[in-house]
């Protein structure tokens, strides 16, 4: 390439929107084209999508089955239109579509056709991230999550599903993209195959967990309750200040590196079932990810993710021998609000309930 060519091509970082019809090409040629018309409805009436593109700040990009929309903007813009479009889809269950969101680099070309056309890294990853899912499925790049987290709103929304292997052996981090009725919470076929490739690992720390979640939320109702007898009703609403916590990555005390599989293993189920708990607020593991270093300053964290209480701990595995430590703290005086320990046989790790129970 010259260079006068290579100095034409500008790379700027857009916000790529990638959707498809799952399942396209088993169609019959009719369903194709009134399914794909349907889509292009749907998607053309988008209201962050007309926004962008009257602010001329929005690219498109036609493939055979859907295509790519690419945001000039922020990295809420291809979100915000994802919603738009999942609830759209709602009145069309005929349509099974899934999509995935990156951010990256793109640039515009010419095609072989003289016409204008767009290309880049930041288009392709975003296949790669939708190639991950099934229908109905929001997906979004590491890169992309890690973004909204930074917005309180979006939180809740974010559920790291791990790692996915895509196209020559590239591994990219996915979050699964579900809430207030849109989006698909079901795990992604293909990493519900990794989840089996993990099965002993698996049942392991569901079972550590389930006795961790138990007893963590009966220590929430345990510390309260005494507390709701003693204050006024006028300050009531300050003690639901205290119902939120924030599960730090679990600390991988083995260089086994299945080990590290195990630990986050706990702390995703710890987060899952604390959720269900009705008047719980619940950090998001994207939220704490980057905390994944031995916390050493605590209220600094509880602050920045705004919660009171932390529960970290470390996860130690030998043989056929477990070793879990667990820890809820109250970040703003540093008081240990419970603790508890595990040191079991893998096989026997159910044993533990009839300890707590005595």
């Amino acid at each position: 390439m010259s260079n006068d060519t290579a100095s034409e091509v500008k790379f700027e970082i857009g916000h790529v929107l990638f959707i498809d019809i799952v399942a396209y090409s088993q169609l019959l040629i009719t369903q194709q084209s009134h399914q794909l018309d349907t889509l292009k409805r749907v998607v053309r009436g988008a209201e962050q999508l007309r926004s962008a593109e009257a602010e001329g700040k929005l690219l498109r990009l036609a493939t055979g089955d859907g295509g790519a929309l690419v945001f000039r903007t922020t990295p809420e813009a291809p979100v915000l239109c994802a919603l738009e479009i999942a609830r759209e889809l709602k009145n069309h269950p005929e349509l099974r579509v899934r999509m995935g969101i990156h951010s990256g680099p793109v640039n515009e070309i010419t095609d072989l056709n003289e016409q204008a056309n767009i290309a880049g890294a930041g288009i392709n990853m975003a296949q790669r991230v939708m190639d991950c899912g099934d229908s109905g499925h929001i997906l979004l790049s590491k890169r992309v999550a890690d973004d909204l987290a930074q917005y309180p709103r979006w939180r809740s929304f974010l559920h790291d599903l791990g790692e996915c292997e895509v196209k020559h052996g590239v591994r990219i981090g996915v979050v699964n993209f579900y809430g207030g009725g849109v989006g698909n919470p079901q795990v992604p076929k293909r990493f519900q195959m990794l989840h089996k490739h993990r099965g002993r690992i698996g049942w392991i720390a569901i079972a550590a967990v389930m006795l961790v979640a138990a007893l963590l939320a009966f220590q929430f109702a345990r510390t309260r309750k005494p507390a709701t007898a003693e204050l006024p009703k006028q300050a009531a609403p300050a003690a639901s200040m205290d119902k939120s916590v924030a599960v730090l990555p679990f600390e991988n005390l083995s260089s086994d590196k299945e080990n590290a599989f195990f630990a986050q293993g706990i702390q995703d189920e710890i987060i899952t079932t604390l959720s269900r708990i009705a008047g719980l607020r619940v950090i998001s593991r994207t939220s704490t990810a980057r905390y994944s270093s031995a916390p050493e300053n605590l209220s600094e964290i509880a602050r920045q993710l705004r919660v009171t209480n932390v529960l970290e701990g470390s996860v130690q595995k030998a043989g056929d021998r477990v070793h879990i430590n667990v820890q809820l703290i109250q970040a703003d005086n540093d008081a240990h609000l419970w603790a508890q320990s595990y040191d079991r046989q893998l096989i026997d790790i159910f044993g533990v309930e009839a300890e707590v129970a005595k």
